[in-house]
């Protein structure tokens, strides 16, 4: 009955089904069960942990197809496809200001956590177990960072140069990874929240009802949009849809062509929606059409691809993790994760004037986990996404791409070959050169503004 070994139309159908489902019980969870509430775990992500648990990860009940690990890289090009559409008029100039700060914190975050994970590997885990891989160390951004995805690409590149236990490392860091983006997250956000520092809520304790439920009583409802094409042409719900998967899947197009030009680089296909949905809202308002785009559909349509993200993302995380390193590994899981909190919090403070912690908690789900858990996070805090914490990061992340692409390349070939420590100490660099660069332009925060601030927030 349901045979998901093919993939067809049904088994699509299927896969809906069964994540929706989820969603309803996630939310009638959320509701009723007051421990959820005051943890603020999203329904979609009550959803995904249903889907790894009674899935074919897990105890196999549901028939969910293995295609629930594609279907997040799809659906984020959905929601960056959607955020410029419902934005208003800018300037690239103003663009170019406001991300500048987030492209030194995006491509630090990503820098310094393979260098210094990279160089504690070599200096010190390989000095206290020498029969160790000398990148060993690797193996945390790799799954932190990086996520699955990157843990089966850097895996099967270093096990076609020997290195066979690659594969099962990447793939522990990075399901680790996942359960520390959100059980930190959500410690860090109570916190947060206790002292001030959430710009868009307040204290756990003092919020209301219908934010923990997330049921909203006559008097506090809104509307999910207007209607701005007659049902006669064509629904206005249509109209909108077809604009967004237009942007995304122009996104890729794009993604897939250069890389059929140049099969070694491949750029994300979200940051192409992104800037495919940059360049029609250009032109959308150069002709007046956008007067026809309504922001409140298209935040809609961009809200549902978040929350099925996030269900399928958290039920495709694979489980079956055979650890044979207990010991370095733990070791290694450790001081990464001190590594990362200092890495996304200190920078964070220093880089980001407004909303500081919303951009922060963004980029720890991210860092540690995937994005699926950075926008999970973020959707607490900024449950409208007033921050543009998202826009920023799209845009920011274009030119740190390349950059990641590069390492996903060069890292398995360059330690193999004996020069991971060049490397890693490149990156070293590279990032103090960017604090440097950040310093002079006036994007770093002296750290006498981040205390006053600091002060401020808790007052």
């Amino acid at each position: 009955m349901f045979d998901t070994t093919i993939f067809t139309p049904w088994v699509l159908f299927t896969d809906l089904g069964i994540i929706f489902g989820l969603l309803l019980i996630g939310k009638f969870i959320r509701v009723k069960v007051k421990i959820i509430q005051k943890l603020f775990i999203p329904p979609s992500l009550i959803a995904g942990i249903l889907g790894l648990v009674f899935g074919p990860n897990g105890l196999d009940w549901l028939p969910l197809s293995t295609n629930t690990a594609i279907y997040p890289a799809i659906l984020i090009a959905v929601v960056f496809g959607a955020l410029p559409l419902a934005s208003p008029k800018f300037t690239v100039k103003e663009v170019a200001k406001r991300v500048g700060p987030m492209w030194g914190y995006a491509q630090l975050g990503m820098l310094m956590q393979w260098a210094i994970m990279g160089l504690f590997g070599i200096l010190v885990l390989k000095m206290i177990w020498p029969n160790l891989n000398s990148a060993f160390g690797v193996m945390l951004p790799t799954g932190f960072y990086g996520g699955h995805g990157t843990a089966a690409a850097i895996g099967s590149a270093f096990e076609g140069l020997g290195w066979d236990e690659a594969t099962s490392l990447g793939m522990t860091t990075a399901t680790i990874g996942v359960i520390v983006a959100i059980v930190g997250g959500l410690f860090f956000v109570k916190n947060a929240a206790r002292h001030k520092q959430t710009s868009y809520i307040s204290d756990f304790d003092n919020l209301p009802n219908e934010l923990r439920s997330g049921l909203l009583p006559k008097d506090k409802r809104e509307s999910s949009g207007e209607i701005t094409t007659s049902p006669i042409s064509i629904d206005s719900f249509t109209f909108h849809l077809a604009l967004v998967i237009i942007a995304a899947f122009g996104g890729y197009l794009i993604s897939k062509g250069v890389k059929m030009w140049y099969p070694k680089l491949e750029l994300p296909v979200f940051s192409c929606a992104f800037i495919v949905g940059l360049i029609m809202k250009k032109i959308f308002d150069k002709v007046k059409v956008s007067e026809y785009i309504d922001p409140k559909t298209t935040n809609t349509i961009s809200s549902c691809s978040t929350d099925l993200l996030v269900a399928f993302g958290v039920a495709s995380i694979k489980l079956g993790v055979v650890v044979k390193y207990a010991v370095p590994l733990i070791v290694l899981l450790v001081v990464g994760i001190v590594v990362v909190y200092y890495i996304v919090f200190f920078f964070g403070k220093h880089l980001h004037r407004k909303d500081w912690f919303e951009k922060s908690i963004f980029a720890w789900g991210w860092w540690t986990g995937t994005m699926a858990m950075g926008i999970a996070l973020l959707r607490i805090v900024d449950p409208k996404m007033q921050s543009k914490a998202m826009d920023d990061y799209a845009l920011a992340y274009l030119p740190c791409a390349p950059v990641e692409i590069l390492l996903i390349t060069f890292v398995p070939i360059l330690f193999m070959n004996g020069m991971g420590l060049w490397l890693m100490l490149g990156c070293l660099v590279l990032s103090f050169l960017i604090i440097f660069l950040a310093r002079k332009i006036g994007w770093w925060i002296p750290k006498a503004e981040v205390k006053a601030r600091d002060n401020h927030e808790q007052i």
